[in-house]
């Protein structure tokens, strides 16, 4: 035993740390050892994988550039963890639309995980995610998704966006929470059975704990913490991950029990009173493995509220920006609205007739890009895709920027060009290689909730204020480099919003 503790202490930690090096490189060359082709890459570091030649704020970038080099299927390693990259509109669809059965798996961020632990429509697999998402698309649309219903909802909340941009009396501020509040408002009259006054504290504190943990889930230390288990130890950016879920969770709970103080099973008002009688209903049935239990109504409706404001609001931000930015593209859609409609009130039916309004605005979700890397997929089971053999379990990102700059695809992807979605005789054209919402089984379920928005609120704001820069900033000083975490928005920067009647 002596013996033994003399040559233990004889190894330095350096020593350690060289073998524990060698050991992690021959776990990469035996584990990347198959008989069958696996998609190519950059050569991972021993401990690290690629994480020095991975732009973690920007990691989509870093696959834009992959792509050019190793093909539109690739792989990277976030220390020991191996992902497959896919790249371009022709690759992503044939994965997510021909092969769903197999790339139609979620691979659950861990920090996440351990939040929703498998429960809900966004992050889950199985029986519980088919049965949550098909009874979530059913009651939304009854409680109004893509109804005339819906549109009313939608047409109030401009109002109060009117009403408040116009205090401003046309100087600069910042929409980001204001827009937010309102678009999170559509959702929350579906879920809850009403909207709120957007100086309620419970509403106005979930949206604001929202964009922070949005902002804070692109930071370098947390997507670590989900991609490297252990490094998760050492990163504050765990801890106040947590605190921040912690409390909007709190708050979430808050909404749900005025709910339940109220329901009347005779009469629903939004999918929680509908998912309340159906998880009563089975229970008087004797049902216990159920998967309308309480976890999975917090975590399903807290995904449909995190879903429900952050994409489209980030959207509508991008709009005013690009007009506020590009003028003449603004002159020509403010143009175009009052030829068509004038003073009276925006309809979902007008779409038609705003061809190059329509355009813009599609214009705007192709650069804006807003979920770059989709959420992460996982394959359901070997597969040898384009040549190369994917293993069962391998997560997946489907890099919808690649999809949406695909060079291939779009006359000039890295330019505000709204020609892109316009024909010779400048009539609105759809365009196969548009998929912002992604594709497949996995595709944005409030898709079309989100285009209702969209347009509704976009031309409403239009119609009624011209959006320029702050005294003294130029158009070409506007900054449109985006930031954020899972979706990405536009760096925060106040505008001006002009009466125009």
């Amino acid at each position: 035993m002596a013996i033994l503790d003399v040559l233990l202490q004889s190894f330095s930690l350096a020593s350690l740390l060289g073998a524990l090096a060698v050991l992690l490189l021959i776990y990469f060359m035996f584990s990347n050892f198959t008989s069958q082709k696996e998609p190519p890459g950059p050569t991972p570091l021993p401990l690290i994988g690629n994480l020095l030649q991975i732009d973690l704020k920007r990691p989509y970038k870093t696959y834009l550039e992959y792509s050019r080099k190793y093909g539109s299927v690739f792989k990277v390693h976030f220390g020991p963890k191996k992902v497959v990259v896919l790249a371009g509109y022709k690759t992503v669809k044939e994965a997510l639309v021909n092969h769903d059965d197999v790339f139609g798996g979620r691979d659950s961020l861990k920090l996440l995980h351990e939040v929703n632990k498998g429960q809900g429509v966004l992050w889950a697999n199985g029986d519980s995610w088919r049965e949550m998402r098909r009874f979530a698309l059913t009651n939304l649309r009854d409680f109004g998704m893509g109804k005339k219903a819906c549109e009313n909802k939608i047409v109030e909340e401009c109002q109060q966006l009117i009403d408040i941009f116009k205090a401003f009396k046309g100087e600069a501020f910042d929409a980001n929470l204001v827009v937010n509040r309102a678009v999170s408002n559509i959702i929350c009259s579906m879920v809850y059975g009403n909207r709120f006054e957007y100086d309620d504290p419970v509403f106005t504190a979930l949206v604001s704990q929202l964009n922070t943990i949005i902002q804070l889930s692109g930071s370098p230390s947390v997507l670590l913490s989900n991609l490297i288990p252990w490094v998760s130890k050492f990163t504050r950016g765990r801890k106040k991950f947590f605190d921040l879920i912690s409390v909007s969770r709190k708050n979430n709970v808050a909404l749900l029990n005025n709910v339940k103080e109220t329901l009347n099973p005779q009469m629903c008002r939004g999918f929680i009173d509908a998912f309340l009688v159906r998880k009563q209903q089975q229970e008087e049935s004797g049902i216990t493995n159920s998967h309308f239990n309480e976890q999975n109504l917090l975590v399903t409706v807290s995904n449909l509220f995190n879903a429900g404001t952050e994409t489209t609001s980030t959207t509508i931000r991008w709009g005013f920006l690009f007009m506020a930015k590009y003028p003449k593209i603004q002159d020509q859609v403010q143009e175009e609205i009052r030829s068509v409609i004038g003073d009276r009130q925006v309809q979902v039916a007008d779409r038609t007739n705003l061809p190059f309004t329509n355009a813009v605005i599609h214009e705007t979700q192709r650069l804006g890009s807003i979920v770059p890397n989709s959420l992460p997929h996982k394959t359901n089971k070997d597969i040898t895709f384009h040549g190369y053999f994917i293993k069962k379990g391998t997560t997946v990102y489907p890099c919808l920027t690649s999809v949406l700059y695909d060079p291939t695809e779009w006359e000039k992807p890295h330019t505000f060009y709204p020609a892109h979605f316009l024909d010779k005789d400048g009539n609105f054209i759809k365009r196969d290689a548009f998929m912002p919402f992604s594709a497949g089984s996995r595709a944005c379920l409030g898709e079309s909730l989100a285009k209702m928005e969209l347009f509704i609120f976009f031309t409403t704001l239009l119609q009624h204020f011209r959006f320029t820069p702050p005294p003294g900033v130029s158009e070409d000083e506007l900054d449109l480099t985006p930031c954020g975490g899972i979706t990405v928005g536009p760096t925060p920067q106040k505008l001006c919003a002009v009466p125009r009647m």
